[in-house]
């Protein structure tokens, strides 16, 4: 069962809290979210990764986001490029 974000998200969407450990399936859900906002099989840096977290929530710290993308294998990295972990990059 797919759990609703909408409880940490604001009214124009952005991720606005991280739900605690004990809510693991909100986690998912937003991770699956911000999954989407990638493009499959394109190259990311770091920059335009933390650019785009920026714009889609407002903690204050949204390299936590980040972390949890990667670590959870929706995002992978090398050599500073991110793509996502479901599409191999081109080129």
């Amino acid at each position: 069962m797919t759990k609703s974000i909408a409880a940490f998200q604001d009214e124009h969407g952005r991720i606005t809290g991280w739900p605690s450990d004990r809510r693991r399936a909100h986690q998912l859900a937003i991770l699956d979210y911000l999954t989407g906002l990638f493009e499959p099989g394109r190259r990311y840096g770091e920059a335009e990764v933390q650019a785009i977290l920026r714009d889609h929530s407002t903690l204050e710290e949204p390299g936590v986001l980040l972390t949890e993308l990667v670590d959870g294998d929706y995002l992978a990295v090398q050599d500073g490029s991110y793509w996502r972990a479901d599409s191999r990059p081109n080129g």
